[in-house]
């Protein structure tokens, strides 16, 4: 009985031996992992990020969908969308993509769109991970998930403008398109409410002045209106 407790504890040393350098590798590996550096992304100014570009060599990918980047982006840029336009025709995605095209597409121009499945791979195939890449959108949220994106898949060197696209200023960029650059994000009713609102301060304006400057005719225009 002895030799069997003897052969017992000698098992049990070993196994706990065992477990010690076990536990003790994998705390090693831990240690490694944790000690893996990933590069900061950079969040710049306008003005600092044109200064990358003209002196540090710094590519301009914009990420934004095609409908921002038709109406206006920064010459000779590269452009993969973090997001493209949802055409799939589920059940779930035809009522989302109809309550969406309704509202904030109405009103404000922006597509449907889903998460771009393809955007590392298409960055990969135009540049390697120790690119210089500022990456640009229009309020400066889809910058920031692209670039999140992109140091997870080993791209070293990223930089991103604060607040986007509309916060540079005229002139900055040569640009390309119809719009100024901070107005890319401007479509639908919102343009034309605003358009509306310019037309109609200037007649009240121009009625004003008249009323001021020439009352008599004033009076007598108003005379002729039915009911006055």
């Amino acid at each position: 009985m002895a030799s069997l407790g003897c052969c017992s504890s000698l098992s049990l040393t070993r196994t706990s031996r065992l477990n010690f350098n076990n536990s003790h590798n994998k705390r090693i590996m831990t240690c490694k992992r944790s000690m893996v550096i990933r590069a900061e992304v950079k969040y710049v100014s306008s003005d600092e990020a044109k200064e990358l570009v003209a002196v540090e060599g710094y590519a301009v990918l914009d990420v934004r969908d095609s409908s921002q980047y038709d109406r206006a982006h920064i010459k000779s840029c590269y452009h993969v969308p973090l997001f493209i336009e949802d055409k799939d025709n589920d059940p779930g995605t035809i009522v989302k993509r109809t309550v969406h095209n309704n509202f904030s597409g109405l009103f404000f121009g922006i597509p449907f769109t889903k998460r771009n499945p393809e955007f590392v791979k298409s960055v990969r195939n135009q540049f390697s991970p120790d690119s210089k890449l500022l990456l640009v959108c229009q309020e400066g949220l889809r910058s920031s998930a692209a670039a999140n994106e992109l140091e997870k898949a080993g791209f070293e060197n990223i930089s991103c403008i604060t607040s986007g696209l509309q916060s540079v200023k005229p002139g900055t960029f040569d640009s390309v398109g119809s719009a100024e650059l901070q107005n890319a994000g401007k479509a639908g009713l919102v343009t034309v409410q605003g358009k509306i609102s310019a037309v109609l301060g200037t007649v009240l304006i121009c009625a004003y002045l008249f009323i001021t400057f020439f009352p008599d005719q004033a009076e007598k225009i108003l005379q002729m209106v039915p009911g006055s």
